[in-house]
């Protein structure tokens, strides 16, 4: 491994710690566009799940409610797995540049839908039927592109849980999607040997970034960071787009 992709790995893995500490955004989310703009989003997609793992334990420990938001919300997690085991079907049929167009488009929808924020509640019985659809659409948007954001997200808060149930909410979905993933990586021959050593030893700058992040999100203004986030994260998926369109 060239010393270039080392210090894209040890970015990828602290900027996405970073983020995720100072604002909440998904660890997935943040490093996959650095590492797929570096090596190919195939050869990324291995290397965001140990570390995205871990630190969703972490946060998921501290929010509490676990068995109760299992309950009400396990018809979407259930259907979270085919989903995303047909992504991964056609994660295999399709070329690296193409999934990485996808991801482009699901980051953008991402960053707008997130600044625009729409804020009409949904029912109870509205999200009751659409909640195992939220999960395998889901499942197959990260089974294509990695990226565990969309739809979850904006159909979590849709439903407006309180900040504690919100978080155990999104982080049981990206702990199982990348539980999933894994297995599933490692069928298809992407999830090897070398890619959990190369996650683990990344342990390191992801605790680093999340700590440094934590501190800027005591400090600062929460919200601006935010915005400059999704912003930057919009054109990272613009730049996505863009690069496979050039070839």
């Amino acid at each position: 491994m060239s010393i270039e992709t080392i210090a894209i790995i040890a970015l990828a893995y602290f900027v996405a710690a970073f983020v995720k500490g100072a604002t909440g955004l998904g660890f997935s989310t943040s490093a996959l566009p650095i590492l797929a703009l570096g090596l190919g989003l195939k050869a990324a997609m291995p290397l965001v799940i140990i570390p995205s793992l871990v630190s969703n334990s972490i946060i998921m420990a501290q929010a509490g409610h676990f068995r109760e938001t299992v309950n009400r919300f396990w018809p979407m997690f259930l259907m979270t797995i085919p989903g995303l085991l047909i992504g991964l079907a056609v994660l295999e049929m399709v070329d690296g540049l193409m999934a990485g167009a996808v991801l482009g488009l699901v980051l953008m929808n991402y960053g707008v839908f997130t600044l625009l924020r729409p804020g009409r509640p949904m029912s109870d019985k509205a999200a009751r039927i659409i909640a195992p659809i939220s999960g395998f659409a889901t499942g197959l948007v990260n089974g294509i592109t990695g990226s565990q954001v969309m739809p979850v997200l904006p159909f979590l808060l849709s439903v407006r849980l309180d900040p504690k149930r919100f978080i155990q909410a999104i982080n049981i979905s990206f702990s199982l999607s990348s539980i999933v993933m894994a297995f599933g990586l490692s069928r298809l021959g992407l999830m090897t040997l070398d890619s959990v050593w190369i996650s683990l030893a990344g342990l390191v700058p992801v605790f680093v970034g999340t700590k440094l992040g934590g501190i800027v999100r005591d400090r600062m203004d929460a919200q601006t960071f935010r915005k400059v986030v999704l912003i930057m994260l919009i054109l990272f998926g613009i730049i996505l787009i863009a690069k496979y369109a050039t070839f």
